[in-house]
């Protein structure tokens, strides 16, 4: 029996293919994908092979999505089949072998597996929002409005800062952003834009901010708004340092804490103040979603089917600023 998946093949050059479907082995299971979700910054730093990227081609891109148990293996006994679980790092693919002792199965029937679909990604965005320890009433800032600035923007609010400013180049962005948390929003570019912060933050600056875009650029414009003794999260992956940045003066004599918010910094087993988890990540983006407390729906820009991919990732190579929230479904072509 064949399956599909996509590839990177070569620099900017993406493909779809056939494998083999295999057989579960003991501990695994064999997913079968309803949805994956294109991580467009990530995906596009891996396609065009920008640096700190650490890859090898062919690539297998993809690592957020969900879909269901169609075999398991010997000694599974926290999955059946029929069971939805996260696809959880398992790339682009109609189906995909994963650990049982790894799986997130979402048994509530109030969440939808569109919805469920972009837990893993989300997740990244709830940490980086985790990493500051926001207390409620405090400020927080939001740099880059991509799907992991998006969910930031909504954890946030969730948080109880107040306010929740946000910034970003794409005004459909920043529009989208105020429908889901956000109190104010700004073009990086904006003209006096730190004193503006300022000026909604009772002239302190912003207790904490969460820098999504991996630009340099936006660290540096990150330390001109953060206020003395706050926290900027480095969420963003940074590709190019481009930018001399003077910490001692924007660091290290305002005290100002900066905090990798990687998604493999994450602990094994228990989490803690700022370090939670994977699966309690997952589990409570699980609950906010079944209880209508966090929005993805309005992310969604196109679900298309992976036959489209080649095209997708032309255009991700090619535009600045493409669609927020790309879905496969995998449906469209079984």
């Amino acid at each position: 029996m064949k399956g599909r998946y996509v590839a990177f093949e070569s620099i900017g050059k993406a493909v779809l293919k056939e494998f083999e479907i295999p057989q579960p082995g003991a501990g695994e299971i064999l997913l079968e994908n309803d949805y994956t979700v294109v991580s467009a910054g990530t995906e596009r730093a891996n396609l065009m092979f920008l640096p700190n990227t650490s890859l090898k081609f062919p690539h297998h891109p993809g690592y957020s999505g969900l879909g269901r148990v169609i075999a398991v293996g010997e000694g599974v006994e926290n999955a059946k089949v029929g069971d939805r679980v996260l696809s959880d790092f398992s790339g682009h693919r109609s189906h995909a072998l994963q650990k049982a002792a790894d799986l997130t199965v979402v048994q509530d029937e109030r969440i939808e597996s569109l919805d469920a679909a972009f837990v893993v990604i989300g997740a990244m965005g709830l940490q980086g929002v985790r990493k500051l320890q926001l207390q409620l009433g405090e400020s927080a800032m939001v740099i880059g409005l991509g799907i992991l600035g998006v969910f930031a923007t909504q954890f946030a609010a969730l948080d109880g800062a107040i306010p929740v400013i946000v910034s970003d180049f794409d005004k459909k962005r920043r529009d989208l952003a105020l429908t889901l948390g956000a109190d104010h929003a700004f073009s990086p570019d904006e003209e006096g834009l730190p004193e503006k912060i300022r000026e909604l933050t009772y002239g302190k600056g912003v207790n904490g901010v969460v820098e999504v875009t991996g630009a340099a650029v936006a660290l540096q414009q990150a330390l001109t708004c953060v206020a003395r003794q706050g926290r900027v999260s480095l969420l963003g992956c940074t590709r190019i340092s481009d930018v001399n940045i003077d910490f001692y003066q924007y660091v290290h004599r305002p005290g100002v804490s900066l905090i990798g918010a990687h998604t493999f910094v994450r602990p094994q087993v228990d989490s803690y103040p700022g370090y939670w988890t994977t699966h309690d990540d997952y589990r409570i983006m699980l609950a906010l979603i079944a209880a209508g407390k966090l929005q993805v729906r309005p992310i969604i820009s196109e679900i298309v089917s992976p036959e489209r991919a080649p095209a997708i990732y032309a255009r991700l190579a090619e535009v600045k600023h493409p669609p927020l929230g790309i879905v496969f479904d995998w449906s469209q072509i079984r």
